[in-house]
């Protein structure tokens, strides 16, 4: 029986452990440059020993017009490829493996964020019944997004570059791999879903048009530093951010089979609704996440099948007996860094501060206690 405490391959990473960190986003990164302070946060958790076997980064933007929360980290210039060395360098030196998460936002932002005061962008003006974060005077504070403009096709190539040239500066900057974005209601999913995509071009429409977009940008990131370093993350029902899909098994059932040839490091599904119910249903019918694995394995793909959303060692176990091969976990590592070791002797667990989630300085952050430091 698989253990979440052995090794394991996935792709061209080899992992100590089945145990990986989640994408958090904390508001730390002000000037979108990775910090000393985050070099510190990831590094706690990095001991594979203690913590977890592989890292997923927080949420970073591909571009400027990809921002949508205030002081959240990207990876399009020079100076921000040489910021994260600090983190890929912290994280490496305790043995651990990294990989950076390529966001775009899409419509889930604020004019303050974008280039010049724009409106953000969508596969259609349609505004996301959301809030993003800003900062007033150091405090977080959720705001509405602003109205976003609907892309234009012509627009679209430039932003897949946008996704190859993040991912080949994800690796420059030392990363071991990464993990694209197309869940929560962001850019790819507002084009997957057909409530935020009312396009009638080749990228709206059918299912076919409406994965167009996604299938582009993995091509381009494949081609670009290989599969075996690149992961997608996928959430088949989450309203997360305002979108819904009426049809949401043949639609992910179809991207399965498009990222199959793809030959990718992993694929990493939230079950139900992000943070949320595990249970959330869209559509008709609950979603079956085992026909999803199977419409992928079928098709030849053989990435790592990575499981997220309100696991703990219990479900854990379950879940790898049933066939996953990774379990991802998010505000458990918020509070105990050296989550790994509480899993395996069964806590205790620190409770986070759901205060300090978004923005500030150690505080919630980098202070959270080891069993060690106990």
């Amino acid at each position: 029986m698989r253990s979440l405490f052995e090794p394991c391959q996935v792709g061209s990473i080899a992992l100590a452990s089945r145990i990986v960190m989640a994408p958090l986003t904390r508001n730390r990164a002000p000037g979108a440059l990775a910090n000393a302070r985050m070099a510190t946060y990831y590094r706690q958790r990095a001991n594979p020993a203690t913590g977890a076997g592989l890292i997923v980064t927080e949420a970073t933007a591909i571009s400027h017009q990809g921002q949508g929360y205030a002081d959240v980290p990207g990876i399009w210039s020079e100076s921000q490829v040489a910021a994260w060395r600090q983190v890929t360098d912290a994280v490496h030196a305790e043995g651990g493996k990294i990989v950076m998460q390529l966001w775009h936002v899409g419509r889930v932002s604020h004019s303050s964020l974008q280039p010049g005061g724009a409106a953000p962008v969508a596969p259609s003006a349609l505004t996301a019944q959301t809030k993003t974060v800003l900062l007033v005077d150091g405090q977080a504070k959720f705001v509405p997004v602003s109205e976003p403009r609907a892309l234009d096709a012509a627009e679209l190539p430039g932003i897949v570059q946008d996704y190859r040239r993040a991912a080949a500066n994800a690796i420059a900057a030392g990363f071991d791999g990464v993990e694209v974005h197309a869940a929560n209601g962001y850019l790819i999913d507002q084009f997957l879903r057909n409530s935020s995509n009312q396009r009638t071009d080749a990228y709206g429409g059918s299912i076919e048009n409406r994965a167009r977009f996604l299938q582009e940008v993995m091509q381009a990131i494949v081609a670009e530093i290989g599969g075996a370093r690149t992961g997608i993350r996928l959430s088949p029902v989450t309203p997360a951010n305002g979108v819904s899909d009426e049809q949401p098994q043949p639609l992910f059932e179809h991207v399965a089979h498009l990222l199959a040839p793809m030959d990718l490091a992993f694929v990493h599904v939230i079950e139900g609704s992000t943070g949320a119910a595990r249970d959330h249903q869209q559509g008709d019918k609950p979603f079956d996440y085992a026909a999803l694995r199977q419409a992928y394995t079928q098709a030849g793909g053989r990435g790592a099948w990575m499981l997220n959303n309100g696991y703990d060692l219990a479900l854990a176990g379950q879940s790898l007996a049933d066939g996953a091969d990774l379990i991802a976990f998010g505000r458990p590592f918020i509070a105990n860094p050296d989550l790994g070791v509480r899993l395996r002797q069964g806590g205790p667990f620190n409770t986070p501060d759901r205060a300090t989630f978004y923005g500030g300085g150690d505080a919630g952050y980098t202070d959270y206690p080891s069993l060690s430091q106990a």
